[in-house]
């Protein structure tokens, strides 16, 4: 499959990532966190072929190619959806991963809702299973702290408050990498799994973003 763009394009992962690039783009702009989740959920998914380094390409010109387009996200949905057969796990998961990327920065926007709700519908997930899935990844946020001092973001991420900012970046980005969610390793796992990862992952950037600001002033 790796081989070919137009095999990987109409299989469940190349649908997917087409799929991701619609959540990713909805409110206008893919944000910093979500382009780093994105980079190593391709990562993840190309390590399982022989030819990593081609499959990635394919997989990041799909994605590209499908960031600009709105008029065939329910399309693409209908063809994932027949592909899933009756697996209803694996649609959870999916869905999981698109909620976790709306919901990285503890907000879904308006958009983001609209072209998950479309998505949802095509995938065959109930209304009321997408609020539950939401209310699940809301309160395992809130379980996070909602504001954090200079000194507890250093600990999160285990830096010194005295590092620059090119050390606080990189760590960071290291952090992310290791506790964000693998959509290849998450199949042998429960739906908590992408909860915690996403509510870590949150938890990361906002200290991240917190000591971002610090240094620039």
């Amino acid at each position: 499959m790796s081989s070919s763009k137009e095999l990987f394009r109409e299989s469940q992962l190349g649908l997917f990532i087409a799929l991701v690039a619609k959540v990713a783009k909805a409110d206008g702009r893919v944000h910093e966190l979500e382009a780093q989740l994105v980079g190593m959920m391709l990562d993840d998914i190309s390590k399982v072929f022989v030819d990593k380094e081609k499959t990635r390409n394919i997989l990041k010109e799909i994605f590209n190619e499908e960031k600009d387009r709105t008029d065939n996200t329910k399309e693409i949905a209908q063809a994932l959806n027949h592909l899933l057969g009756r697996s209803r796990l694996k649609r959870r998961q999916f869905v999981g991963f698109l909620i976790q990327l709306a919901f990285v920065d503890k907000k879904i926007s308006s958009e983001e809702d609209r072209i998950l709700r479309e998505i949802l519908t095509e995938l065959n997930i109930s209304a009321d299973e997408y609020t539950s899935m939401l209310h699940k990844f809301q309160s395992t946020s809130k379980n996070k702290q909602q504001t954090m001092s200079p000194q507890e973001a250093c600990k999160v991420l285990g830096v010194n408050e005295g590092d620059d900012l090119s050390t606080i970046k990189k760590t960071y980005r290291k952090l992310v990498r290791e506790y964000h969610p693998d959509i290849i390793k998450s199949q042998n796992k429960d739906e908590a799994y992408i909860e915690k990862a996403t509510a870590k992952t949150q938890e990361i950037n906002q200290a991240y973003q917190l000591l971002k600001e610090l240094k620039k002033h």
